[in-house]
């Protein structure tokens, strides 16, 4: 912390200025015109309406406004210096999420062209992972090949589209943040200067100390805010591939992995909060870290896609957890997991992924989650069923051989609340 200035010694009376009309001593202060002023000065017909003070007393008062001041503006100071580190994180963060976002997209694209090339019985595509790689000896190649451009065409629109929009924003804040330190030059100018002026001399500290009060105000009432930007997820508008509906798996919820507060229904589809938790069966492999259960069955190869019904849940978590090599093949609190999360507070609904926690932009409140897991290529998405869009993916993830779905609802705090996700049947859309 800044340590106050100490002022210099006050001049004696025989130092003290004399008035250049009466020749007396200005011991006087007119706060009016800001200047100093002799006993008969003050009985001038100009003067005889104005606040007049005793010199000593005036400089006292100031330095007091002074000083106070220094402490606002020393506030303001560390403000506007978190403020500049914010906007130059913002750039460095707009950088990785713009990269992050076009890794997704170029994902999506291969995914769609390899469920393509299954439809049509090209399994060799199959034994080549994820890369798009086609064999010119097999049939149908020209038409693959078509799809395959198109693809390319489409994913490269959606990228120059997604590096437009990243260059909007890291110009502006860029700009914002050459605005921020200019302001921050200011103030640090300002607090040195206002400091010199507090250990001043009665007489010296009066001279313009309105004027730099005055300054100093204009400095603190400039608002300085962050850069607004344009989410970058507003140019990731990716439809639902339909060929998806060919994956869904009829998943059901198993009742032995079950947290005590949950209710299942008898169909194994619907969770929900019992009105007192239930004594259950320590089995191993219950959850007992969150509201949630597992799916009944695992994956550990293929493709694989199940849809959940969300809209009557305030929050909620679902996705995927690896169970391979867990105690009972059961996740920990911290295991791993990925996940889409969904909170209402008011009429505001707001959407992360994890890991790590990361903000989604949703428009609209979601009433039906797909979720898409690929063993193979290490990639999880998921989708708006509701919008028929993407929501977001994790990719080239690595699981070590078994995974379940995984459910979770936000334990209620005092009175129980009405909360429910629900395993959808696997149907077709239209």
């Amino acid at each position: 912390m800044s340590q106050t200035p100490k002022p210099q010694l006050l001049p004696s009376i025989a130092e003290e200025a004399h008035c250049g009309t009466h020749l007396q001593p200005l011991q006087l202060f007119c706060d009016d015109d800001q200047t100093t002023v002799c006993s008969k000065c003050v009985q001038a017909p100009e003067h005889k309406q104005h606040a007049v003070y005793g010199i000593q007393e005036a400089a006292e008062y100031y330095r007091k406004l002074l000083q106070e001041t220094l402490v606002i503006l020393r506030e303001k100071l560390e403000v506007v210096k978190s403020l500049l580190a914010d906007e130059q994180e913002r750039v460095v963060m707009l950088q990785e999420e713009e990269q992050r976002f076009k890794e997704m997209i170029r994902a999506e694209y291969k995914m769609r062209f390899l469920l393509l090339a299954e439809e049509m019985g090209r399994p060799f595509l199959r034994l080549s992972a994820c890369t798009l790689d086609l064999d010119v000896k097999e049939p149908h190649q020209n038409l693959l090949r078509q799809f395959n451009a198109e693809f390319s065409h489409k994913s490269q629109e959606m990228l120059q589209k997604l590096s437009h929009l990243g260059r909007k924003n890291k110009s502006k804040l860029k700009a914002n943040a050459v605005w921020v330190q200019k302001h921050l030059r200011s103030l640090q100018k300002n607090i040195t200067e206002l400091e010199k002026k507090w250990g001043e001399p009665a007489g010296a500290l009066l001279q313009d100390a309105k004027r730099w009060l005055e300054r100093s105000q204009s400095l603190l009432l400039q608002n300085l805010k962050p850069a607004q930007i344009t989410d970058l997820s507003s140019s990731l508008v990716i439809r639902m591939d339909k060929a998806l509906l060919r994956l869904q798996r009829h998943v059901t919820l198993d009742p032995d992995t079950a947290h005590p507060s949950l209710v299942l229904s008898e169909d194994l589809r619907s969770m929900g909060f019992g009105a007192i938790p239930q004594r259950l069966c320590d089995t191993p492999g219950r959850l007992d870290f969150s509201a949630s259960v597992l799916g009944a069955g695992s994956f550990s190869s293929g493709r694989h896609y199940w849809e959940v019904s969300v809209g009557q849940a305030m929050q909620w978590q679902l996705g995927i957890c690896d169970c391979t090599e867990r105690k009972n093949n059961v996740p920990q609190a911290s295991g791993d997991k990925y996940l889409l999360m969904g909170s209402m507070m008011g009429a505001e609904y707001t959407f992360w992924v994890f890991p790590p926690l990361r903000k989604v932009s949703l428009r609209k409140q979601m009433y039906n989650v797909g979720v898409f897991v690929d063993c193979g290529c290490g990639q999880v998405s998921f989708y708006n069923v509701t919008e028929q869009s993407l929501i977001y993916s994790f990719f080239d993830l690595t699981f070590r051989g078994t995974v379940k779905p995984i459910f979770s609802l936000c334990i209620p705090i005092g009175d129980m609340n009405s909360d429910s996700l629900t395993v959808c049947l696997p149907q077709m859309h239209s």
